[in-house]
């Protein structure tokens, strides 16, 4: 799914990603954990396209990123990646269900399917009530749900999420963190997570270690079996049901 071979990455005189090996499986769930400083976000943009590294190879979803021109990685980006961030960055004037389909729109869809399509998803975040409501009006919890379902509106083969869970309460967390694993459950999409939420980190499927810019040795820690949170609230299985979510 992921292969990145031997990725530096520089600003100024401070290198900052020293030469990344790392492959990364079809629907594995994969936290990068590591101190400020680590490089661990300028790895996860680098894999997302949004920045380009010095040197090295990065193959995406067995397309070799660095081959394709401006316009084409913005398609490749918005059709294949989908991103999830701290702060969920939803656009305050759109509604729920808009700032979900607004990707859609750029990858060209019509408006039935993409509406049609985050619908379906704001349902399995059991968010269907709250389709019409902007952000203001949503809690923490709801923004980063929604946030997530923007990322899946075009079944993206990866996303890629910058500590998702960092401004959320202990229960939209564990809310939250089981939601990644119901969606590669369901999909087989791919979850690379940067993250300093130990709680998130152990229960990955693997959990990689960086230092100064490098894969600390051992870094591909192997959780087996994967440990399954209860689930609760918005995730109960009443919620998530028989709503069309298997077609996600």
């Amino acid at each position: 799914m992921i292969d990145i071979k031997g990725i530096t990455k520089s600003f100024g005189p401070l290198q900052v990603l020293k030469g990344i090996d790392l492959h990364i499986g079809k629907g594995e769930v994969v936290s990068i954990v590591g101190p400020s400083g680590a490089g661990k976000t300028t790895l996860l943009q680098i894999i997302g396209t949004l920045d380009k590294p010095d040197s090295g190879d990065i193959m995406i979803d067995g397309t070799d990123v660095r081959t394709l021109g401006a316009k084409k990685l913005s398609e490749f980006r918005n059709r294949r990646i989908g991103f999830v961030f701290q702060f969920h960055q939803l656009l305050p004037e759109f509604t729920a269900l808009e700032n979900v389909m607004i990707p859609a729109f750029i990858a060209g869809e019509g408006r039935a399917e993409a509406k049609k399509r985050a619908m379906e998803l704001l349902d399995f975040m059991g968010l269907a009530d709250r389709a019409g409501h902007k952000p203001a009006e949503l809690s923490g919890g709801e923004k980063q749900r929604v946030a997530v379902a923007r990322a899946l509106v075009n079944r993206p083969a990866v996303i890629l999420a910058d500590e998702p869970s960092g401004s959320l309460d202990s229960k939209n967390k564990a809310e939250l963190h089981q939601l990644f694993f119901d969606l590669r459950d369901k999909t087989g999409q791919t979850f690379v997570i940067v993250t300093h939420d130990e709680s998130l980190a152990s229960i990955t499927d693997r959990t990689i270690k960086m230092k100064d810019g490098m894969l600390e040795t051992g870094d591909e820690t192997v959780q087996t079996p994967t440990p399954t949170l209860p689930k609760g609230g918005s995730l109960d299985a009443e919620d998530a049901g028989d709503n069309g979510a298997t077609s996600l």
